[in-house]
């Protein structure tokens, strides 16, 4: 059964990569670094891997990385740090709202050449991660599905703090 299309996956995936975008584009300065969770004890939970900027980090390479399909060889362009991929990494530097807004471009992109140009053969291709092996193209409805609830998260954050709601994108920007 074959009832979806690139541009029908596109328009998706990138009306969520633009809402991530948007909440980059939407938080003040002075919530850039702010945690964004608490456990029950009121303790930071994960404490640096939860500020604002660092979330919209893990998920931009992330959708990077799954766009490859693989770990090994993967490394973010520069100024980006290989944090994500070791247990107990430390933070790099904080990143700008204009780097990670620069990167964010960079995935955006890249996810529209590449559903574009999937080929039944490379949908197919098996992609093994330490939390299962899956095909490229389940890979990428997974990928939607993080870059979605990370943004979410983000959008959330913002509307909690300051009243801002997030506006539904229904398609990717032209």
């Amino acid at each position: 059964m074959n009832i979806m299309n690139a541009d029908m996956v596109w328009r998706q995936f990138g009306a969520a990569i633009d809402m991530l975008g948007d909440a980059l584009r939407d938080c003040p300065d002075e919530l850039w670094e702010q945690q964004l969770w608490e456990d029950e004890e009121g303790q930071w939970v994960a404490a640096g891997f939860s500020r604002f900027w660092y979330l919209a980090y893990h998920t931009l390479f992330w959708l990077d990385l799954y766009l490859t399909g693989a770990e090994e060889g993967f490394a973010p362009p520069a100024p980006f740090d290989l944090v994500e991929m070791e247990t107990g990494e430390v933070l790099p530097r904080t990143y700008s709202r204009e780097e990670l807004l620069g990167y964010l471009d960079v995935c955006s992109r890249r996810c529209q050449t590449t559903l574009a140009g999937l080929t039944s053969e490379q949908a197919n291709r098996l992609c093994h991660f330490a939390w299962g092996t899956v095909t490229f193209a389940e890979l990428q409805l997974y990928n939607l599905r993080h870059v979605q609830e990370h943004g979410a998260q983000l959008s959330m954050f913002l509307g909690q703090q300051r009243g801002k709601a997030a506006v539904w994108r229904a398609r990717a920007r032209e």
